[in-house]
């Protein structure tokens, strides 16, 4: 499974690239927003600066929300370096912009999915990944695991290649959860991947072995 960090913030991209299990990044327009990026311009020269950290896919998203506008950001996106990904939102205009772009040997993340009929579209019209977002879905009490596991069979069946992205991940145990369905990759902050490392179990046992190095050596 690919590891994804959900942020725009240049510091926790770095971090996770050096811990070695960095695969891609996904930002967005309240993510570049949260870090005081605003502007046209500061928002092209902020995805270029995370593709110099980055060896994998960057999502980056367009703002427009009709078919022509879509087209129009996403090829000036699609130019700012070959990491670069465009993010589409789930709409009809959306669905339709997504199949240029495959035309055109364009890689696509269709956001804002929220439906195993939404993924099925994205599918058909050749997106790269698709991302269910799966956090929200939990905040309003639906099993939004249960739908990274639909899309997981419905792309089995029928062969698809996109990849099953699972989008707004909150902690660690939706990245645990969302492997053992299947997942393609998963997109999350920071601390839901060193969360990862933790267990209390782990901490006390290499504070026990530092104590016992520790009683030996002195003993010497």
């Amino acid at each position: 499974m690919k590891f994804f960090i959900d942020t725009a913030n240049l510091s926790d991209i770095q971090e996770a690239q050096e811990l070695g299990i960095l695969d891609g990044v996904t930002t967005n327009p309240s993510l570049m927003a949260k870090e005081g990026i605003c502007g046209t311009q500061n928002v092209i020269d902020h995805y270029k600066a995370i593709c110099t950290i980055v060896d994998g896919d960057v999502s980056a998203e367009v703002i427009g929300t009709n078919y022509d506008e879509i087209i129009r950001e996403g090829l000036e996106l699609a130019k700012l370096d070959d990491k670069i990904v465009v993010k589409v939102p789930m709409i009809k205009d959306g669905v339709k912009a997504i199949k240029y772009f495959s035309n055109e040997g364009i890689k696509t993340n269709c956001t804002l999915v929220f439906s195993g009929g939404q993924a099925l579209l994205a599918a058909k019209a050749g997106a790269t990944y698709v991302s269910p977002f799966l956090g929200r879905l939990d905040d309003i009490s639906t099993d939004g695991l249960g739908l990274i596991e639909e899309i997981r069979l419905i792309y089995n069946n029928y062969g698809f290649t996109t990849q099953v992205l699972a989008a707004s991940v909150r902690h660690a145990m939706h990245i645990v959860n969302c492997s053992k369905v299947g997942a393609d990759v998963t997109t999350s902050p920071l601390s839901a991947i060193t969360a990862l490392l933790k267990h209390p179990l782990t901490d006390a046992g290499l504070a026990q072995f530092l104590a016992d190095h520790k009683r030996v050596s002195e003993r010497k």
